[in-house]
This record gives structure tokens, C-alpha cells and sequence, in this order.
């Protein structure tokens, strides 16, 4: 039987980018994808406009619009999708960054090859052989790949990205949900590279194409470097204690979002 995979897309104020995004999903994406979910962070712009328009003008794309509840945080969206997608028996979910500043389509070797079904996921690189980046400044390419070294010894093993927008996780990795207790922030991802450690879990990266055109950061980057620094240090003295503790700001029961706006029923396997 085919796998179920879930594409989940997370958006904030991305009304510029949004229906660039959703256009890449394709009848070739299609092909190996059963449901999308846009999970919006509760945007104060017309991201779900945006996204409601394109699913009238698309009802054969299996796409459903989400909004949580309060506002999570990057890292607080992927718990509600990770969430969703073990409660509706998914296989697998794709994560997709809503800014288009990654490609879809540098996943598809993964999918065609059936790569994915090696690793407990696959994870998107910018800086690795065969990545591609525009528009990206020195200082951004230099601080990312002094934090991959970084991480890198912590670990003993070569991390190539820390967190890109576009990466593939199993299903069967994330049903313990050892990642709620993790930042709601920007630095979900991080924490994520180091519970793979930890947790021994298979991991692979793969190139990518990365792009910066009309996208705004919300990323601080002194409070983020210096919440990488601290995070590494504390997981290099005591792991188990530090992959255990509790790390969000505010700790939270559950992480639910509303359907919102719907297209066509799941693609039938």
C-alpha cells in the first residue's frame, strides 16, 4: 500500500509568498502526496485570504487551511502538524517553509528514489555540495556555518544544516512526541538535531536551493545566536537532562488549530 504522506506548510505574514508556494504543488507532487495543510500562525496580514482564494480556484488540490489557536511560534506549528499528522495515521509529513524561500521540487529525487523510506528523515542542507543560495548575505552564510560546525562537534558527526524549510520526517520517529517539551520559537529545529542525536535516529541530508527575494525575517539575530550557544553547551554537559527538561517560554496542554477552509477530499490511495 502507498504511504500516507502529509505536506504541511507553516505561514506568518507571508501574504507575498504564500500562492507562489502552493503553485509548486504539482500533479507530480500530487503523485506522492495525500493531503496539504497550511497551518497559519495567526497572521495579522492577508496570508488566509490568499490561501482561501487559491483553494477556489483550485478545489482538485487536497489542501486544507489551518489557524491556531494562539499564536505558537514557528516551532508550535510544527507540533500541531507533527500532531495531526499521527492522529489521522499519516506516514510521513514533509515540512515546507510558506516564505518560498525553498523548492519542493529538490525533495522529488527523495521521493522518486524512495530514499525517504532508509532515514527517519531527511533533512534539507543550504550548505552542503550541490546547494544553491540567492540573495543570502556573507554574515548570514558565515554565522550558519561557524553554528554547523558548532553542532557539528557536539554531536561527532557532520551536521549541514541546522534547520532549512524543507525537510521529511517519519512518522514512526515523532509518535512519542519527544519534541513538545521543545522551544515554541525559531529554534524547534535545532532541538530536533540534537534529539536525533540522542534518540539515534537515522538521518540524511540532501542539497538544496534556497532563495531570498521579497521575504521579511522575524529572526533576532543576537537573542538566536546566543540561544544556539546556550543550547549547545547544555546538551554537550548532560544530554539526557537537557533533551528531557522543559524549554518552552509557556508551557501549553495541547497546540490545537481550526480548519478554517477546505478543498477537494484526501486524494484516495
Amino acid at each position: 500500500m502507498k504511504e500516507k504522506i502529509l505536506l504541511f506548510i507553516p505561514g506568518y505574514n507571508c501574504e507575498k509568498q504564500i500562492v507562489r508556494v502552493l503553485n509548486q504543488v504539482n500533479h507530480r507532487i500530487l503523485q506522492y502526496v495525500h493531503e496539504i495543510i497550511m497551518v497559519n500562525n495567526l497572521s495579522t496580514d492577508n496570508t488566509e485570504q490568499k490561501v482561501i482564494e487559491f483553494i477556489e480556484q483550485h478545489p482538485e488540490i487536497p489542501l486544507k487551511l489551518f489557524r491556531n489557536d494562539h499564536n505558537y511560534g514557528l516551532g508550535g506549528s510544527h507540533k500541531t502538524a507533527f500532531n495531526y499528522a499521527i492522529d489521522n495515521k499519516f506516514d510521513y509529513v514533509i515540512v515546507l517553509h510558506g516564505d518560498d524561500q525553498g523548492n519542493i521540487y529538490d525533495l522529488v529525487p527523495i521521493l522518486e528514489n524512495e530514499t525517504y523510506k532508509k532515514y527517519d528523515c531527511c533533512l534539507g542542507s543550504r550548505f552542503m555540495k550541490g546547494s544553491k543560495l540567492e540573495g543570502y548575505s556573507k554574515i548570514r552564510i558565515y554565522g550558519n556555518i561557524v553554528f554547523n560546525f558548532l553542532f557539528s562537534l557536539v554531536v561527532r558527526k557532520r551536521i549541514y544544516d541546522l534547520g532549512s524549510g524543507l525537510n521529511m520526517y517519519s512518522i514512526s520517529m515523532l509518535r512519542s512526541k519527544f519534541y513538545v517539551r521543545f522551544p515554541d520559537n525559531l529554534i524547534f529545529n535545532d532541538c530536533m538535531i540534537l534529539a536525533s542525536d540522542y534518540y539515534k535516529h537515522n538521518v540524511v541530508f540532501f542539497p538544496i536551493s534556497w532563495r531570498e527575494e521579497d521575504q521579511v525575517s522575524n529572526v533576532k539575530m543576537i537573542g538566536l545566536c546566543v540561544g544556539l550557544l546556550n543550547m549547545a553547551i547544555k546538551y554537550f554537559i548532560k544530554k539526557r537532562e537537557f533533551i528531557k527538561s522543559e524549554m518552552r517560554e509557556e508551557v501549553r496542554e495541547e497546540y490545537k488549530a481550526k480548519v478554517i477552509y477546505e478543498g477537494r477530499e484526501e486524494v484516495k490511495l
